[in-house]
């Protein structure tokens, strides 16, 4: 009888994963992992070979000119195309300016206009206070032009200036007579301070065709200029208030009637009137006259 003899069992395999392995899979369960093996790999590849592709200048070039034609046929398709322009709210003048600073090749197409450089350059025109540009239907390039109204003219020692309310440059004036319809401002600063000048001048209404103009002064106060050389010399503070008292006087002694030379308005409380040469001269002859007869 021989005897049993045993087998040693196979050990069973471990059916846990190995530590590598367990780690790839719990990276495959990674969403950044995921997202880069569906997105990011493939984008490399073409990245790649789109690079390769284009690393050759000619290939490259053909491309840019295939763009370039494609773009060019359809910003040049007839719906596109500006044909005239249109120039609304402007004066004859201005809008001859206005063509002559843009210098635009008509037909273009509208892809080759740049508004808002357009409207800049049509604003800054001094007789302009505000455009605005479109494209209508049709091809045509609107421009809605809103001028400044000039509300005074301004003396300079290099000449005459039409200034609108805010006080800005409208235009050049060549005669004084070519606007009897404005007032007539003077000084330094007299431009920016057109509001003041505007009210003053509607205060001397009453003074009629005497006014001649206002002056300012030390970038401060107002002079009123009438006729035969006469000065209303005005305060910094009041100025209005002054004028109709001096108005008043008028009315009532026909003050400026007189040969005053200037009014001297500036302190409230002690206004002085000083003559004119000849009225100071004549009164010094009878000045003297009744002192020789003493």
């Amino acid at each position: 009888m021989q005897p049993l003899i045993r087998r040693a069992k196979t050990p069973r395999a471990d059916p846990a994963p190995s530590r590598w392995a367990w780690r790839l899979q719990r990276l495959m369960l990674t969403p950044g992992f995921r997202f880069g093996l569906r997105f990011g790999v493939p984008f490399v590849i073409v990245f790649a070979g789109a690079s390769i592709y284009l690393s050759d200048d000619a290939r490259r070039q053909v491309i840019l000119d295939t763009v370039a034609e494609a773009r060019r046929a359809i910003e040049e398709r007839p719906e596109f195309m500006v044909q005239v322009m249109a120039i609304d709210g402007a004066s004859t003048e201005t809008g001859e300016d206005i063509r002559e600073i843009l210098p635009i090749d008509f037909p273009v197409s509208s892809f080759d206009l740049d508004l808002e450089h357009i409207r800049r350059t049509v604003s800054g025109l001094d007789p302009v206070k505000e455009a605005s540009v479109r494209i209508r239907p049709g091809g045509i390039l609107h421009i809605e032009v809103t001028p400044r109204v000039p509300v005074a003219i301004w003396r300079q020692p290099d000449g005459l200036t039409l200034i609108d309310e805010t006080g800005a440059h409208v235009s050049g004036l060549a005669r004084r007579s070519l606007r009897p319809d404005l007032p007539l401002v003077a000084g330094d600063g007299a431009d920016k301070a057109v509001a003041e000048a505007l009210t003053l001048v509607e205060a001397a209404a009453p003074l009629g065709s005497r006014l001649r103009g206002v002056v300012r002064v030390g970038l401060r106060r107002w002079d009123l200029v009438l006729d035969r050389n006469q000065r209303v010399l005005l305060p910094e503070e009041g100025a209005v208030s002054a004028l109709e008292r001096v108005i008043a006087l008028e009315n009532a002694q026909d003050l400026l009637t007189r040969d005053v030379a200037r009014v001297d308005m500036r302190l409230a409380q002690r206004p002085t009137v000083k003559m004119n040469e000849a009225a100071t001269q004549e009164w010094w002859r009878i000045r003297q006259i009744e002192m020789n007869g003493q």
